[in-house]
């Protein structure tokens, strides 16, 4: 009898919140198919008006921007994930004088917030000539997803049984071919939910557009947003379609990804 009242309130907990989660999304996607003029809360449109996406798609111009951010966050998970995982079997196999000092100071990249070192980054990158430019989006969020990506991966790494890398040597094989061929394969949902997190972060990234880029061409789908919310502020309908087309690749790529996302979150994918 506890077991069923225990089994109901968890359910009931998962409803509740669940309810909490999705109410404001199902608000959004309504929102976005009502007539203009027709919105009064959250209500149900009498018929679907699917024209609000291509309107703020032409007036929001977020081809552009969704290019802009493509190439960003592309560019930021492939080399965040290419170092972080080399410098999480560095760190996680490997003992060298020092190691343990440097991995700390990998870890103040966690613990800064981006907001403490726009500033200083972004004279640093003026006096380079970076600013405006797709480099000034791409290198600060790739060093601040690095130390995330090394902290994970030596996590991972650091489980591995290490049987597996003494049978690998016993092989003949090297450090390079135990990394790419014996160790990055059962990685895999772990590599994957590293890939997932950093391309959510830097996709969502606002500050960093917001200060760095002035052309409208480099503006990133979240920076855009904002710009096209300032022009159209009183038309809630063509915002909701707007916010809908910003979030979509995040949502997309997730829903693919998930059950790797979800293998790699809960048991760290060293079970093959």
């Amino acid at each position: 009898m506890t077991g069923r009242i225990d089994r109901a309130v968890n359910y009931g907990l998962l409803v509740a919140f669940s309810f909490i989660a999705l109410y404001p999304i199902v608000g959004i996607v309504l929102a976005a198919l009502q007539h203009p003029g027709e919105l009064s809360g959250f209500s149900i449109p009498r018929e679907l008006n699917f024209s609000n996406f291509g309107e703020a798609w032409a007036q929001g111009h977020f081809a552009t921007y969704l290019k802009s951010s493509v190439i960003v966050s592309v560019s930021v998970v492939v080399v965040a994930t290419l170092l972080s995982v080399l410098a999480g079997f560095a760190f996680g196999t490997m003992r060298f004088p020092g190691h343990k000092m440097l991995f700390y100071i990998f870890l103040v990249g966690l613990m800064v917030p981006l907001e403490g070192i726009v500033i200083p980054l972004y004279y640093d990158l003026r006096a380079l000539s970076l600013t405006d430019t797709y480099w000034a989006l791409i290198l600060p969020q790739i060093g601040l997803s690095l130390a995330f990506g090394t902290f994970w991966m030596r996590a991972f790494f650091m489980a591995t049984p290490r049987s597996l890398i003494e049978a690998a040597e016993i092989d003949g094989a090297r450090n390079w071919s135990i990394l790419w061929r014996v160790l990055v394969p059962f990685a895999r949902p772990a590599v994957l939910t590293m890939m997932v997190l950093i391309f959510m972060w830097t996709w969502n990234e606002f500050l960093l557009a917001l200060v760095m880029v002035s052309s409208e061409n480099l503006r990133t789908a979240p920076l855009g947003l904002a710009f096209f919310q300032g022009q159209h502020a009183s038309e809630a309908t063509l915002l909701a379609a707007g916010a809908i087309i910003v979030a979509l690749p995040v949502v997309v790529t997730y829903v693919f990804l998930q059950r790797h996302f979800i293998r790699g979150m809960l048991s760290g994918a060293v079970k093959g």
